[in-house]
């Protein structure tokens, strides 16, 4: 740490927060059931937003043993601080809820006096633990820029290794012993956050390593996709097997069922809606799903254990249904990765009987060898059968088949499945007060979001919020006089507001004028792009979307159009906007279209997409003019 402090450094500007000076990670694999890690880590701290380096955390379990933790401030002025494994504590895991209620998984914390601007804070730590996988990551690159990072690894003799390279150009390693490899990077740069980005795991350099036993014995490792999906495959062995009791129920969700698809469509909806979320994932429970007669039987379930026991469901009736490991945000699985962390999430593969073409099922995809399958999320519980939500569409899964595992890319679906129709139909008041009645049709992820986030509201007043939200963020004053929500636990159905309300002052009075803004509800423009900095990241989307707004609006008596808005066509390859405002007699009309084409927006397309979102900027802004009729 002292010469680490004592090295010159570059200039570093006024967002670092701190600066990694030195890191070393020494894995020494002793047996396929023992793996010893000891690391060491030395932060300088450049600004107040770095003292976070001073507190050190390592997570416990049952198969992982922390064997030692120090920490070590060296001031700028002054002697040394030094805090030993006593002054640690066990507490449960931060930020996670619910937490304390568990005792086989902890954090040690350690905090390092005086992390304070200009001091060094520095830390080792050694654990002790039995793997459930063979395979390690080293993530190097973060927030934080880094000067020097080592990574070691000891092999048993005739064991073998493969290093495979994310995000970053590979580094050789070097032969430091007997079956000793090791690895050294300098100056690597840190990822600035940007909005919309991919996720840090998804642009960041990462080396995966995997370890292979004398023999090629891969019962807990494995060195591709196929692998994978095989190493999973039998963990799962005999869990889908069904019960006498899950049989039973899926007679009686059945009975009334005329089709394959109603069958289907009602074991979806039980998984969903009457088998509870909960997640304990302790030891190897992290992969493997527990018996699906346990998850009948106790109504609970993480994803996993609801896929498992949907699968043996849609066994009982005839439907095969294969795994497919996923991530939750897209962009952190690639092709050429094989990673068991990259994951956590499971869903379903569906294989559809042959002739079944109904158009309510769209998350399909056509396989080579297992015919048209149908993706579902049997943990979503606000997204209806057939269909998929946006973050998991155009993403990368492991198919687990009896095959092995296969990375497969999920179907993107049409922007019109993910939509807001709003139509409005108002009046407004030579005074310039605005009224009228409102209506909202919402599908996709459009529907789940607002049914997700009103499933435990029970009043009245705060079943409104969301309408309140939309009319604050559109006009300077309002009052709703009538609301209503639509088809609010019918998920099968477009989820709707009905509302009405007035603006006081929503028109304004220019020297004899009215200036009224067609575009009275909704924005569609962004400023995520408006930085000085060049974006270096792609933007993501949730997902695809086409959303409508038609707003008629009644001409007060006595007056008459002078001006109009040009109308607005906007059109790129990931994203298209058309908007018009039209006189028919008394009434003025504002159309428009907004559709996101595309999950993502190269780096090289940034600005098409900044001068994209200033048109529709520019757009929502306009006004007609009306004037006294005859003048």
């Amino acid at each position: 740490m002292h010469a680490a402090a004592s090295a010159s450094l570059p200039a570093y500007d006024e967002k670092t927060d701190a600066v990694l000076l030195y890191s070393e990670t020494n894995v020494t694999v002793i047996s396929a059931d023992k793996i010893r890690t000891h690391v060491r880590e030395a932060y300088k701290i450049l600004r107040p937003n770095g003292r976070e380096h001073g507190t050190a955390v390592v997570y416990s379990n049952p198969t992982r043993k922390i064997t030692s933790l120090h920490g070590w401030c060296i001031p700028a002025q002054g002697r040394d601080y030094e805090v030993k494994d006593k002054d640690a504590l066990d507490v449960s895991l931060p930020a996670v809820e619910g937490s304390e209620l568990i005792s086989d998984v902890k954090a040690r914390v350690l905090h390092i006096p005086a992390p304070d601007q200009g001091n060094v804070v520095g830390y080792e730590y050694e654990v002790e633990e039995q793997p459930t996988v063979l395979q390690d990551t080293w993530e190097f690159q973060s927030s934080d820029p880094v000067r020097e990072i080592h990574y070691s690894l000891q092999l048993p003799a005739g064991w073998e290794y493969k290093a495979l390279w994310v995000n970053y150009p590979e580094v050789k390693a070097t032969q430091a012993g007997s079956n000793q490899w090791q690895w050294a990077i300098s100056d690597v740069k840190e990822i600035r956050e940007e909005a919309e980005m991919p996720p840090m795991r998804g642009v960041a350099g990462q080396v995966i390593v995997s370890y292979f036993p004398a023999g090629g014995q891969l019962t807990k490792g494995f060195s591709n996709w196929r692998d994978m999906g095989t190493w999973y495959l039998g963990l799962a062995n005999g869990r889908r097997d069904a019960s006498p009791e899950i049989k039973q129920q899926v007679a009686t969700l059945t009975a009334t069922a005329q089709t394959p698809l109603q069958r289907m469509t009602a074991v979806a909806k039980f998984v969903q809606s009457d088998v509870r979320y909960v997640a304990i994932e302790l030891g190897i429970g992290g992969h493997q799903p527990h018996p699906a007669s346990e998850v009948f039987a106790h109504r609970y379930g993480d994803c996993k254990d609801k896929a498992t026991l949907m699968s043996s469901m849609l066994h009982v009736i005839g439907v095969d249904s294969y795994y497919v490991v996923i991530n939750t945000r897209r962009g952190v699985a690639v092709p050429g990765a094989p990673a068991h962390h990259i994951f956590n999430h499971m869903i379903l593969a569906i294989k559809l009987p042959d002739g079944l073409n109904d158009p309510s099922l769209v998350a399909t995809a056509q396989h080579p060898r297992l015919g048209k399958i149908l993706f579902f999320d049997p943990t979503n519980e606000m997204i209806p059968f057939g269909q998929l939500a946006g973050h998991l569409q155009a993403n990368y899964g492991l198919l687990v088949t009896p095959d092995g595992g296969e990375l497969v890319q999920l179907p993107q679906e049409p922007a019109a499945m993910n939509s807001i129709q709003r139509t409005a139909k108002l009046s407004l008041e030579p005074t310039g007060t605005l009224k009228g009645d409102v209506q909202e049709v919402r599908q996709g992820d459009r529907a789940a979001f607002e049914r997700w986030r009103l499933r435990e509201v029970t009043s009245n007043t705060d079943r409104i919020k969301p309408i309140e939200n939309l009319l604050s963020g559109s006009l300077s004053s309002f009052r709703i006089t009538r609301a209503q929500l639509v088809n609010l636990t019918h998920t099968e159905q477009p989820f709707g507001f009905d509302y009405s309300f007035e603006s006081e002052s929503y028109a304004k009075n220019a020297g004899g004028l009215i200036l009224v803004r067609p575009r009275v509800l909704g924005s569609k423009s962004s400023g995520i792009l408006e930085t000085k900095e060049p974006r270096k990241f792609p933007i993501e989307f949730e997902g695809p979307a086409r959303d409508t707004d038609s707003f008629e609006i009644q001409i007060p008596s006595g007056y008459e159009v002078d001006d109009l808005p040009p109308p607005v066509d906007s059109d790129y390859d990931f994203a298209s906007y058309h908007s018009k405002t039209e006189v028919n007699g008394n009434m003025i009309r504002y159309t428009r279209t907004f559709e996101l084409k595309e999950v993502s927006v190269p780096v090289d397309k940034a600005e098409d997409l900044r001068r994209f979102y200033r048109v529709i900027a520019t757009d929502e802004r306009n006004t007609v003019v009306l004037k006294a009729a005859g003048r």
